[in-house]
């Protein structure tokens, strides 16, 4: 049965799908079969990985509106790795969360989604969109961990107690499995006083849930979506990539 991992805030551009593609990239590579679901109307991760979104047939829209299965929407997501794929998402996934409003058992439609393929994968990772929002909901209700990445600078907190409050709430009310599996320090600088300060403020608020491994500010990394591949494959040697399989190993240690 697949580890699902949400991956979630909702501020905007902390590295969210920077760590859900490298994330799944590291843990693909392994050796666990792994499954991104781009579950963000952006559609980044599906873009980020090189995918033609006017191609696609059958995306996360079809999915939640239960007019296709997961299994027929997930494409290979890197040519060289046999064990790591995609289910893409397209901009029109914003228009099927206000359709999903009026439709039974709107919380769960993911995780119904997702037990039809959980048993093919060892790991799931989710890519929720910057926001508190219905899709983001079914992302906590599907997982068993949720992992939070943080940008170290200023206002790095603000919103997280939101988040944290509503993680509560769905383990409370519809998913008594959730658990914070970590908090990721993303983009940060370990020359500059304010990067140390905010990592030191992680710390005491989230204790031993913050990851070792923190993500640097990487010219490589921020390169790699514009070339339709993870990190990995474009830049094994750089700083971004060398986080990115530690963290895979951290991932790895938690989940046991």
């Amino acid at each position: 049965m697949a580890k699902v991992i949400t991956v979630t805030n909702q501020k905007g551009g902390v590295g969210k799908t920077t760590t859900s593609i490298n994330l799944s990239f590291y843990l693909a590579k392994k050796g666990k079969k792994t499954l991104l679901i781009d579950f963000d109307p952006q559609g980044n991760a599906t873009s980020g990985l090189g995918v033609d979104k006017r191609e696609l047939k059958m995306t996360m829209c079809d999915v939640m509106l239960g007019e296709a299965e997961l299994k027929d929407t997930i494409l290979l997501a890197n040519q060289k790795n046999k064990k790591f794929f995609i289910a893409p998402a397209i901009p029109e996934l914003a228009n099927v969360e206000v359709q999903m409003a009026e439709m039974e058992d709107k919380f769960r439609i993911l995780k119904k989604a997702l037990a039809t393929v959980s048993k093919e994968y060892d790991f799931v990772i989710i890519d929720s969109p910057p926001s508190l929002s219905l899709l983001t909901v079914n992302g906590m209700i599907a997982a068993n961990y949720l992992l939070l990445p943080v940008q170290t600078e200023f206002y790095a907190l603000e919103g997280v107690a939101q988040l944290l409050e509503s993680m509560n709430l769905v383990k409370k009310a519809m998913n008594p499995r959730l658990q914070l599996l970590g908090v990721l320090a993303t983009m940060y600088d370990r020359r500059t006083v304010l990067s140390s300060q905010t990592l030191a403020e992680l710390k005491r608020f989230f204790k031993d849930k913050v990851f070792e491994t923190t993500i640097p500010r990487n010219v490589r990394l921020a390169e790699a979506p514009s070339h339709g591949v993870a990190i990995g494959q474009y830049d094994r040697f750089s700083k971004g990539a060398k986080a990115y399989k530690a963290l895979a190993d951290e991932v790895l240690e938690r989940v046991k």
